[in-house]
């Protein structure tokens, strides 16, 4: 069973990507800060992580950067409801992250998360949206 670390400073949006993850066979581990997602990654592995953009009080960009930097090819999807997330596609070290703009819905989900783990490395980040 895959195992998914979801970062986001909103338990409503984190609480919904984890029951999409779940019935598709997902083990889910939350962190609501990029503290708390630094600490739980130094603990364990994790296939994915899903990090929000902007957490409160962090970038998660930054934080991005910081759990390629323990594990390089670590697959992620930035997720983002502010911003078009363009901007990552152009940092060489993150040009293979998939993007994922907010609202989207789960099938949007689900295919941001296979491009993910199946491209990493391999070509440029995708983005996808609708509505969550």
């Amino acid at each position: 069973m895959p195992r998914v670390l979801v970062v986001d400073d909103q338990a409503d949006v984190r609480a919904m990507i984890s029951i999409v993850l779940r019935i598709h066979q997902f083990e889910i581990v939350e962190a609501d800060s990029a503290a708390s997602a630094l600490k739980l990654f130094e603990q364990s592995s994790f296939d994915l992580a899903i990090v929000d953009i902007f957490l409160q009080g962090a970038n998660g960009s930054d934080l991005i950067a910081e759990l390629r930097a323990r594990v390089p090819r670590q697959p992620v999807i930035a997720i983002s409801g502010m911003t078009a997330l363009d901007f990552l596609s152009g940092t060489p070290e993150l040009s293979d992250i998939v993007c994922l703009q907010k609202p989207f819905r789960p099938p949007d989900l689900i295919r941001a998360i296979e491009t993910s783990m199946g491209s990493v490395g391999q070509r440029g980040g995708a983005v996808a949206g609708a509505a969550l």
